[in-house]
């Protein structure tokens, strides 16, 4: 059983940063889908939002809209993030953000 080298700085780093970022988009997800769709149902059923009821709505189509741009915005951050620690994979100089 070989033993791994301990984890330099910039590698704790760059899981911090990641976990970081994970930890705050699955908490958007959660209150979005779990928070509106859900908990916050009936007073959001008490607007209407062309022509539904706004809870029915966000269940049903505005949470999906939120997960797909969180879809986005991960990517985005993550590409940043992993050319600030200079793990890019697409060429980029590392620090170049």
């Amino acid at each position: 059983m070989s033993q791994q080298p301990p984890p330099d700085a910039n590698h704790q780093r760059y899981w911090r940063a990641n976990l970081k970022l994970m930890g705050l988009l699955l908490a958007i997800w959660f209150i979005v889908s779990f928070g509106f769709g859900i908990l916050l149902a009936e007073p959001l059923n008490r607007i209407e939002f062309f022509g539904f009821k706004f809870g029915f709505w966000w269940a049903q189509q505005g949470s999906i809209y939120i997960f797909v741009a969180l879809i986005f915005i991960y990517a985005a951050a993550m590409r940043r993030i992993d050319r600030k620690h200079g793990v890019s994979d697409d060429g980029d100089q590392p620090g170049a953000d």
